[in-house]
């Protein structure tokens, strides 16, 4: 049987898709070998997540500047925990971040099938099947590329775009791609080629999945409140809410003893409007409650708080 990610196009027709090379005689005896991995049980590779998620907790204990960020986000968004919470927080974020990178092993070259029984929705479809320009905001949870793995099949006459950032590693950097880009209808924009692509692709009825919840620095960013803290973030989605004249809805993805959940909200009353501001500081108050019920899968490892206002001392 040939794998799914070597038979998949791997560039798309858009002028700001970036082509991948062939893949090489090593890469395809890989890729292979990849295939045959990702049908073994789920909980062969949740129990390796374990064991490796445990190693990385003790690489973020080493690493001392890792752990001071990481402990610096949990305590100021989370001021009532104790340092044992934070704690033990921390550690089962290694462990859910080591078991959801190797499941990538399965979500980008298992089969259709396998996705199908491991990715599960929850929420009506039917606003997101509907033929309008939609934004998907899909903050940093663990199992963010799992909900792009269910999402993208179930659109597969529309265009579904993401924005991706080149990775340093160039073999690393080709498997995401070919594993993101693994159904037809995936479009990624790179971050350089600008908005244009994204908001022409949008307003051909595309959908737009989204992560703006990171720290970007104070050229692309304004400043709102974050589990009651200036952070400064990125207002794109409503910035491409507004140019792209399309409908928000939040795809919010946790893990779960059969593989991902993916909980797809209704769209976005009175959204967007003429206040970024109000905006933005909507979608980090939507954030934060999903963050509440499952705070050890959120992304803690970025210094969120990196940037601050004028006048205001460092918090890491």
């Amino acid at each position: 049987m040939s794998s799914p990610l070597i038979d998949a196009p791997a560039a798309h027709s858009a002028p700001s898709a970036r082509a991948l090379p062939p893949l090489s005689a090593t890469e395809r005896v890989v890729y292979a070998c990849l295939e045959r991995l990702a049908r073994l049980p789920l909980g062969f590779w949740r129990n390796l997540g374990v064991f490796f998620g445990w190693l990385a907790y003790g690489v973020l204990l080493i690493r001392r500047d890792r752990w001071r960020a990481a402990d610096t986000n949990l305590r100021l968004c989370f001021p009532d925990q104790s340092a044992q919470w934070r704690r033990r927080i921390l550690l089962q974020h290694c462990i859910r971040l080591a078991q959801s990178t190797l499941d990538r092993i399965w979500l980008w070259h298992g089969s259709e099938a396998l996705l199908r029984e491991r990715l599960h929705l929850q929420g009506d479809a039917g606003a997101l099947l509907q033929r309008k320009p939609t934004i998907l905001f899909a903050p940093h949870f663990v199992g963010m590329d799992a909900a792009a793995m269910l999402l993208i099949p179930l659109l597969h006459d529309r265009a579904c775009i993401s924005i991706y950032t080149p990775q340093r590693n160039q073999v690393f950097d080709r498997w995401i791609r070919r594993g993101r880009g693994r159904f037809p209808n995936g479009l990624p924009v790179w971050r350089a080629d600008g908005i244009r692509p994204v908001i022409a692709a949008l307003r051909k009825a595309g959908v737009l999945y989204l992560l703006p919840d990171m720290n970007f620095g104070p050229q692309e960013s304004i400043f709102v409140k974050f589990f009651g803290h200036p952070a400064a973030t990125v207002p794109s989605l409503s910035r491409f809410a507004r140019l792209g004249r399309a409908q928000v809805m939040s795809a919010i993805t946790f893990m779960g003893p059969h593989g991902y959940t993916v909980h797809l909200g209704e769209p976005w009353a009175d959204f967007p409007t003429e206040d970024v501001y109000a905006d933005t500081q909507r979608m980090n108050t939507h954030l934060e409650a999903w963050i509440r019920q499952r705070p050890e899968e959120y992304f803690w490892l970025h210094k969120r708080f990196k940037t601050q206002p004028e006048g205001m001392p460092p918090v890491y």
